[in-house]
């Protein structure tokens, strides 16, 4: 790299690593072809959208020379309908991803403090950087906790001072699957001080069937300093079009609007959304039956003696209490898609994505194969 160009950007920048996808999975379609790869490194719902959604696509291109909607009136109209909240508490974004960084763009910077939990999104410390904030990560819970790696929101709380602008909660959490009740958010949030933003990014809510945690949309007239964010990549099936919104103040929503992109979502992605939401029936069969497919998983998983935290997302994490790294590796040689953690700070672990049946025998299946081949390694 020529580091002319690295010495003209901002200081944030200088010292910033590109988020990493994991693996060039265009390559690997390429690599092994549709029939063969098995996916289950980024999330995907194994479900597919709404039938709405898919016949609302069917219609957007007939526009497609046009410009889309710049306020996404009829999606946020959707929207408001479908969670309770006023259109004026809604702000569209590219995916949650950009309004993550677009929250840090805006209230984070030099001499400013950005708060998240250890095994929290990369996304966090990526908006924190590039603002040029300090990033703080607090020490996740203890592995002898009901919540291994979970956010512990007491010490999230003490690590809040005067420079701290900015708080990334995620509830169920990536990469490790897991949660905290609602009410326990309501007390984090009593009590903290108005310079003090909280973003909880809810960006795998749809898939909770924990009673104790529903949206935090519902604490939004409770705590003016609240945003919550979410998207439909996830259990909406359309991580393709890249469609999140934030749910806050009107007053914080406007500031947010100054430095955001114009027609930052497309044709496709406002209808495809509109209609993807008001299909509840199809959200409450994605539910259900990646919950059935999770415990299932996870049962398949213990029976090779492997550990895998509790979870109220569509993923698990598993523990190899060894380095990952072979099993990941020999496992992507049969075309098997897993994350590997590494980047997170967990170099035993990988996050395997709950598929449908078909794909996680097959991944069980190449999973056994490289645990095997790597035992033997170990012992020759």
């Amino acid at each position: 790299m020529d580091n002319r160009y690295l010495a003209l950007a901002q200081p944030g920048i200088q010292g910033l690593a590109a988020y990493d996808p994991g693996h060039d999975i265009a390559e690997l379609r390429r690599r092994f072809g549709e029939d063969r790869i098995v996916e289950l490194g980024s999330n995907e719902n194994a479900h597919g959208p709404s039938p709405l959604a898919r016949q609302a696509l069917e219609r957007a291109f007939a526009g497609i020379h046009r410009y889309p909607d710049p306020l996404g009136g009829d999606l946020k109209r959707a929207i408001a309908a479908s969670i309770g909240i006023p259109r004026e508490r809604l702000l569209l974004g590219n995916g949650s991803h950009e309004l993550l960084m677009l929250i840090g763009q805006t209230f984070a910077g030099p001499g400013l403090d950005v708060v998240a939990s250890q095994y929290g999104f990369l996304v966090y410390a990526l908006a924190a950087q590039c603002a040029g904030a300090r990033y703080v990560a607090v020490p996740a819970l203890p592995m002898s906790s009901s919540m291994p790696r979970g956010h512990d929101l007491d010490a999230l709380r003490a690590a809040v001072g005067p420079q701290t602008r900015l708080v990334y909660l995620a509830n169920p959490n990536n990469p490790t699957g897991t949660w905290f009740s609602t009410g326990a958010l309501d007390r984090f949030l009593f009590g903290l001080p108005d310079h003090v933003l909280v973003v909880v990014d809810e960006a795998y809510i749809e898939y909770s069937t924990d009673p104790s945690l529903v949206s935090a949309v519902s604490l939004l007239e409770r705590h003016a300093n609240l945003i919550v964010t979410r998207t439909f990549s996830k259990a909406h099936g359309l991580a393709g079009l890249r469609v999140g919104y934030a749910c806050a103040h009107p007053d914080l929503l406007q500031v947010l609007e100054r430095p955001r992109e114009s027609f930052n979502v497309n044709i496709p992605g406002l209808l495809a959304c509109a209609a993807a939401i008001g299909d509840d029936a199809h959200i409450a069969r994605v539910r259900e039956d990646n919950r059935a497919e999770r415990e299932w998983l996870a049962d398949q998983l213990r029976a090779r003696d492997l550990r895998s935290g509790p979870s109220q997302t569509n993923f698990l994490l598993v523990d190899f209490e060894t380095p990952a790294t072979p099993i990941e590796s020999r496992m992507l040689a049969e075309g098997v898609v897993v994350r590997p953690m590494r980047g997170y700070g967990l170099p035993h672990c990988v996050r395997i994505t709950v598929g449908d049946r078909g794909e996680n025998l097959r991944m069980l299946d190449a999973l056994d194969r490289a645990m095997e081949a790597v035992s033997l390694a170990s012992t020759a």
